[in-house]
C-alpha cells in the first residue's frame, strides 16, 4: 500500500504546470468560505487549512505549547491511538501533515475521491477529538527537546535566534516558537489542551482545495470539518516593533567558519511599494549568481560560497534579512562589502538592464510554481493569509512588470539603511568583538 501511495503522489507531482489557474470562492451552507480550483482529471484532492496566529498564541510561560500540540495531532484521535490512526491513514491512502509556524498552524490533507468521506471523517477527529495520550505527549516532547538541543549547537540557529531577540524585544517573535528545553519540559497535558482551544476557531480559518471536488461537495466538507469549531480563539498579539539598530553582535563559537545573519527593518506585504522592493532585492541579493552581493562577495573577492538577502514581511512585523558564511579571518571583510553594497544601491540605485533582467526572471519563474494540485493549494492558502485578492495569480506578473526604474531607485533610497544594518556573527571572527553590538 505504501508503495502505491508513493507512486500515486509522485505522478501528481509530475503534472505539467497549469497555464491558467481559475479560482472560485465557495461558501458552505454553514457560512464557511474556501477557495477552490476544480480539476477532475485525476481522482484526487489537495486540501490546505490554515489557522492564523500560530505559535504567537502561546500563553505566558507556556512557550512551545502550540508547537507541541500541533505535533501531537497525528498521534491519535477519538477511539484510535497513534498506531491505529497511522494505520487508518494508510488504509485510506490519505496523507495528513500538521505544522506550526509563528503566524499560522497549517494542516495539509491529500486524499482520493473514492475515500473522501472516510478521509475527511478521520481528519475531523484530529480537530475535534485529539487524544493527547500521556505516552504520546512524553514521546513527542522528547523529540522536540532533542531538536532544541541540536539547534543550540547549530551556528545558523544560534545566529537567527539572537537576531530575533535583538529585533523583537519582548514580542513572541523574539523567541523560538518551539520553546526552550525548560519550557517544553514543564508543559502538562492541560497546557496542550488549552493550546488546542486557543488555535482552532472559525475566526482565523483559511481553506483552499484543488482537485476532483465540486463546489457543492467542498461546501459539505467545510461544514463537516469546521462548523462545530468555536467561533473565536485566543486573542492575537499586537504588532511587533522592530528594534534592531546598526552594528555587530558576536557570539563566540569554536568553528573555522563564522556564520552571519544580518538585517534591518523591512517593508509590509501590503505596502504600495512592495513590488518595487521585491524587484530591487532580486538585484541586490536574491538573484543567485547574478545578484550584486554574490558578485562582490564571492565572485570578485572569494569571501564565501554564497550570500543572499530576502524580504521577510510577517503578519506582525517586517524585516529585510540575509545571510553569509565566511572563514574567521575574512568574515569582517565580507561584512564590510555587504554593508558597502547596501549603501551603494541606496545611493546609486540600479540600472535599466538590471531592472529588465530581474523582471524577466521573476515573471518567467512564477508559472513554474504551479506544478501540481498540492503546490497550487498551498499557494492559494498563502494568498488568503496575506489577504491577497482572488485574482492575484493572474495579475502578479503585471504588477512586477509595472515596476519602473524610478520606483526601484526611490524605494532603494527609502528602504535600505546601511547605518542600521545589524550583523549577528557566530564563530571566532578576527577583527570583530561583541562590544560592537547591542
Amino acid at each position: 500500500m505504501k508503495a502505491l501511495i508513493t507512486t500515486f503522489f509522485a505522478l501528481l507531482m509530475a503534472l505539467p504546470a497549469w497555464a491558467e489557474v481559475q479560482i472560485e470562492e465557495v461558501t458552505s451552507p454553514g457560512g464557511i468560505t474556501a477557495w477552490l480550483v476544480e480539476e477532475p482529471s485525476i481522482p484526487f484532492t489537495a486540501l490546505e487549512i490554515r489557522f492564523q496566529g500560530g505559535t504567537t498564541l502561546d500563553a505566558p510561560g507556556k512557550r512551545g505549547a502550540i508547537y507541541l500540540m500541533t505535533a501531537l495531532l497525528e498521534e491519535g484521535a477519538a477511539d484510535l491511538d497513534a498506531r491505529a490512526f497511522a494505520r487508518r491513514q494508510e488504509e485510506l491512502a490519505a496523507s495528513f501533515n500538521y505544522d506550526a509556524y509563528d503566524d499560522s498552524v497549517s494542516i495539509s490533507a491529500r486524499f482520493l475521491t473514492e475515500n473522501r468521506d472516510e478521509a475527511v471523517a478521520l481528519l475531523r477527529t484530529t480537530l475535534h477529538e485529539p487524544r493527547f495520550d500521556q505516552d504520546a505527549v512524553d514521546r513527542v516532547r522528547g523529540q522536540v527537546i532533542s531538536g532544541l538541543m541540536s539547534d543550540a549547537k547549530d551556528p545558523r540557529d544560534i545566529a537567527a535566534s539572537e537576531f530575533a531577540r535583538l529585533a523583537y524585544g519582548d514580542h513572541p517573535y523574539a523567541s523560538d516558537g518551539k520553546g526552550t528545553v525548560e519550557s517544553v519540559s514543564a508543559l502538562t497535558r492541560d497546557d496542550i489542551v488549552a493550546a488546542h482551544r486557543a488555535v482552532f476557531a472559525r475566526d482565523r480559518l483559511f481553506v483552499s482545495a484543488v482537485g476532483d471536488i465540486t463546489p457543492q461537495a467542498l461546501g459539505t466538507l467545510l461544514d463537516t470539518l469546521f462548523a462545530d469549531l468555536p467561533a473565536t480563539g485566543a486573542t492575537l498579539p499586537g504588532p511587533a516593533e522592530v528594534q534592531i539598530s546598526g552594528g555587530e553582535t558576536v557570539i563566540g563559537f569554536d568553528v573555522p567558519q563564522s556564520v552571519v545573519v544580518f538585517g534591518q527593518r523591512g517593508i509590509d506585504r501590503d505596502d504600495d511599494d512592495f513590488f518595487a522592493a521585491y524587484v530591487m532585492n532580486q538585484i541586490l541579493g536574491a538573484g543567485g549568481f547574478e545578484s550584486r552581493l554574490m558578485t562582490e562577495v564571492r565572485e570578485k573577492r572569494g569571501l564565501t560560497y554564497g550570500v543572499y538577502s530576502y524580504l521577510a514581511p510577517r503578519d506582525l512585523a517586517a524585516v529585510y534579512m540575509g545571510g553569509v558564511s565566511s572563514s574567521n579571518d575574512r568574515v569582517a571583510e565580507a561584512i564590510e562589502v555587504i554593508r558597502a553594497e547596501w549603501r551603494r544601491m541606496a545611493e546609486e540605485g540600479v540600472t535599466q538592464k538590471e531592472l529588465e533582467d530581474a523582471k524577466t526572471y521573476l515573471t518567467g519563474a512564477y508559472p513554474l510554481r504551479f506544478d501540481g494540485n498540492s503546490q497550487i493549494a498551498d499557494i492559494m492558502a498563502g494568498m488568503q493569509l496575506q489577504r491577497l485578492p482572488i485574482d492575484y495569480i493572474a495579475t502578479r506578473n503585471d504588477q512586477v512588470n509595472a515596476v519602473t526604474l524610478e520606483d526601484v531607485n526611490r524605494v532603494a533610497a527609502e528602504l535600505l539603511d546601511p547605518e542600521n544594518l545589524h550583523f549577528v556573527v557566530v564563530g571566532r571572527p578576527d577583527g570583530l568583538d561583541s562590544s560592537a553590538g547591542n
